[in-house]
This record gives C-alpha cells, structure tokens and sequence, in this order.
C-alpha cells in the first residue's frame, strides 16, 4: 500500500492529530483558567457544565454539525435567502470540520486534567512571580502552565489516542485516516493480512505519540507542595465579563446545546422517527447487554489482578498487575483486529457451524471490550482497595482469617463503591465505543452506536435522532455522578474548614510562664 494511498493517510493522519490535539489543549487550557482563576456571573455553573460534551460522541456530533452547517442545511440556506446562491461559505466537509467537530468533543478530557492541576498547584509561586513584577498572562505563561505541563500532556495524548481510534467522524467529512483504512481493507476488501499491517501501524502511531511525551519532558520533574487554598480570583469588569461569558456560552452552544436541540427538533417534527421506537429499544437493549457484560468482566478481572496483587505481597507482581491497564493505550480497530484474528483461529479449528460462530464473535466483542476499558474497572478497584490500612488485613491474618475470607470480609465490601463506579465507567464507554463493535459484530447484531452510523452514513440524520438521544442521554449518567461526588467533596472540605476555624477562634490563647 505504500505505492497507493497509504502516504496520503499517514500525512492526514499526521494533520489531523495535530489540529485536534491544538485545538483541545487551547480550548481545554483556557477554558480551566478561566473558570479557576477568574470571577464572573455564572462562573460556577459554567465549571461543570464544561464537562459536559464528554456526554457528546464526536460521530453524534459530527452528522448534526453537517446537518446543521452543510450545502442543505439550514445555516447556509438562510444565507443564499439573504446574499444570493453565489455566497461563498467554507467546505464543511473537509478536514477542517472534523477538527473542529473533535475538538468541541474532545476538549474536557484537557479541561478536567488541566482544572485539576491548576487547583493542586500552591498559589505561592503564581503569587511571587506577581510580586516580581509579571502580569497576570506573564505568570501564566512562566509559572502556571510549566507546572501544570504532565496534566497537560496527559489530557492531549488521550485526545489524540481517541483521535486516532475514530474512524466514524472523520468518514463523515470525507478525511482518509489510517484508521478509516483499516476498516476499509477488512470489511470492504476482505484483507486480513493488510488489515493487519494496517492495525499495526497505527499501534506503532500510539506508542510513538505516548514515546514522545516522555521524550519531550526530558529528565524535567514537576514537584510542589500541595495547595491549601486556590489560586485567587479575580473579578472580571466591563467587556472583560462579557467576553467570558460569551466564550463559555459559545462552546456549550456548539459543543451540546444546539446538538441536543437539533436532535429533539428532530424526533418532534418528523412522525417517520416515531416508528422506529422499537428498533431503537431493540438495539438499545443490545447495547446495554453487551455494556453490562464487559463491565461485570472487568470488575470481576479488576478485582482479581488487585488484589491478587496485594496478597503477593510481591513488587513484581504488583507491577505486573498493572499490565492490565495497557489496552486503554491500544487503539480500538487494533483490538478489534487482533480478536478477529483470534475468532479466525478458533473457528477454523472448531468448524463453520452458524451459531457457534455467532457465540464466538460475541464472546470476542465482549473480550475486546474488556481488553480496551480494563483501565476504568482497575483503577476504580485499586484506588478503593489502596485506602484500606494495611494494619486491618494484618489483624484479620492474625485472627487466622484465610485469604479468601479477607477478599470477601474486607477487601470486597470496602472496595464496592470503586467498583460500582468502575462498572459505571466502562458501561458508559462501551455504550458510546463504535471502531470495535462495528469491526467484530457478528451479522444481524446491530447496536445502537452502529445504528447512528448506518442512518447517518446515508445522511438519513432525522431517522438517527432516537438512538443519538438514548447514547447521549446515559452516558450523562457518570457525569452526574462525578459532579455530585465532586460538590459534596468540596462541601466536606469547606464544612471541615470553617469548623477548625471556629475551634481556633473559641480555644483560648495559653499563657506561657
């Protein structure tokens, strides 16, 4: 394929990482510094509200975006009614769109790491750098952002890694992808040894982005005390205040508001939709199947490698048990081609008969899930089986317990909620994923991810509103999670504040003789 389009879909390849991964970490930087050191009306409302559009697929967004902002769409329509049919308007349908499509998608993943960092951070270096004279963007530039960069790197490569999976959007807007060309090879040209090639390049794409963020940082450490107190706002005055709240307004806008208005508008005014409800169920259901075996999979592995882990009691296990977490780094039509090759094996060796095919594509389709989201279910798990004193599991030792009665006493009760919520997380994910169901599905199977991309490949964008609104609409479901979770964190921390500070103020002053 080198002599064919293979050059052409590396260096668009090349491009569009670039243009997404810029564009994530500018919206996903600036917007986390205007909420966090900033103060005007709605501020608090436009802090999470930002992290919304994670709830937005980019395939979701992209065919409403092209709706919207096409030859046929309402926006250009107007603007011949007003400046004539020879008004010039912008290829929609270019690389461009799918950058900006994938950036409104993609930004919170930067946004939440970036936030998050510039809260950690101790205000005292931002605060000396001011008093030596540096302007509010001076420090920004020479304090804040090189001490937030390994957040900020983080969130860019998860950008781009997602960037590279989706083969889904960028088809909409006629962009040749590596990733696009895998899907191509296998399913339209039955190619598996090309495919393969293919899926290997594209590791090797993922594995050179994560390379050379470590390379880039160097032998560079980011060390600080961690934060009492966050960074001092500011209150915004005159256009300044209008300009914020503008700019917050405009990427919602963009990012979920006029998607999910144009989606209902959809489902209300065409009576054609109504009577795909129960197809709609009926792939749901397919969906949420499959969701909650892959969670219930990567829980139960979850548990297993971390505690395994802990009562090895052995630092090369624990580190193996980390290996786990890789797939989360693979793309997904990697995956997705190395289980095809492994059904290949195994139905070659087992026979031909239908239905054991079948089962043997849905058990990979599963597997595959596993593989890509153990990441979410492990690292929920281990994070609540960390905070268990080590001196209780000794005590049950000491008492005699065996260590299966500690996994079930001890280990599994305190790590329940990590694991409800790792459950939630990969559920969420699987619901949203496309590149591995739609390469390994087994015929007939059809989910409602794969149900958006049919009608809106054939641009059938009324049709595809209910499934779009169901997949918007739960993966809303750990986001709401995540920021009540977050708001009675932050309501603990502050209640716990205020109560130190009255104990300070009522204990009276000791007389040193």
């Amino acid at each position: 394929m080198w002599a064919g389009p293979l050059p052409e879909m590396l260096v668009t390849t090349g491009v569009l990482l670039a243009l997404v991964g810029g564009g994530t970490l500018l919206l996903g930087t600036g917007l986390a510094w205007l909420t966090t050191a900033n103060e005007f009306p709605g501020r608090r409302v436009f802090t999470w509200a930002l992290m919304l559009p994670l709830a937005m697929p980019a395939y979701i967004l992209g065919f409403v975006f092209l709706a919207v902002f096409g030859f046929a769409g309402p926006v250009q329509t107007a603007l011949r009614s007003v400046f004539g049919a020879g008004m010039w308007f912008p290829d929609v349908s270019s690389i461009g769109g799918a950058a900006i499509v994938m950036s409104l998608s993609l930004y919170p993943y930067v946004y939440i790491l970036a936030r998050s960092a510039l809260r950690e951070q101790t205000p005292a270096t931002y605060e000396a750098a001011r008093m030596l004279g540096d302007n509010r963007m001076a420090a920004l530039r020479r304090v804040v952002l090189p001490l937030a960069r390994p957040s900020l790197a983080a969130g860019v490569v998860l950008v781009m890694m997602e960037t590279l999976t989706d083969f889904a959007t960028v088809q909409y807007f006629n962009v040749q992808t590596v990733s696009v060309g895998i899907y191509q090879v296998w399913r339209g040209m039955f190619d598996r040894e090309t495919a393969v090639e293919l899926a290997a390049l594209v590791l090797f794409i993922a594995l050179f982005i994560i390379a050379m963020e470590r390379l880039l940082r160097g032998p560079a450490r980011f060390h600080q005390r961690g934060a009492a107190r966050d960074i001092e706002r500011v209150p915004l005055t005159g256009w300044k205040v209008f300009a914020a709240v503008t700019a917050c307004c405009l990427v919602l806008g963009a990012a979920i508001v006029v998607p999910i208005a144009q989606l209902l508008y959809w489902l209300f005014s065409s009576p054609a939709v109504v009577t795909d409800m129960t197809r709609a169920l009926e792939y749901m259901s397919n969906s949420l199947g499959m969701a909650m075996a892959a969670a219930l999979g990567c829980v139960l592995f979850a548990v297993l490698a971390a505690g395994g882990a802990r009562f090895s009691g052995s630092p090369l296990v624990r580190r193996a048990a980390h290996l786990v977490t890789v797939g989360y780094a693979v793309p997904g039509p990697v995956v997705a081609i190395g289980v095809l090759v492994m059904i290949g094996w195994v139905s070659g060796a087992a026979g031909s008969n239908p239905a054991g095919i079948v089962l043997l594509s849905l058990t990979g389709l599963a597997y595959a899930y596993i593989v890509r989201f153990m990441a979410l279910g492990y690292g929920s798990v281990d994070a609540s089986m960390e905070k268990i004193t080590p001196s209780t599991v000794d005590a049950a030792h000491t008492l005699g317990a065996t260590p299966s009665r500690v996994m079930k006493q001890i280990y599994l009760p305190m790590a329940g909620a990590g694991a409800a919520a790792g459950a939630v997380l990969v559920a969420i994910d699987v619901l949203k994923e496309l590149p591995i169901v739609l390469l390994i599905r087994p015929f007939g199977f059809t989910t409602a991810s794969v149900w958006v991309w049919e009608l809106a490949s054939e641009s059938r964008w009324a049709s595809a509103a209910i499934p779009a609104l169901l997949i918007v609409v739960t993966a809303m479901i750990p986001i709401a999670i995540y920021l009540g979770r977050e708001r009675r964190r932050r309501g603990s921390a502050i209640a716990l504040g205020a109560r130190l500070t009255r104990q300070e103020q009522s204990t009276p002053p000791s007389n040193v003789q």
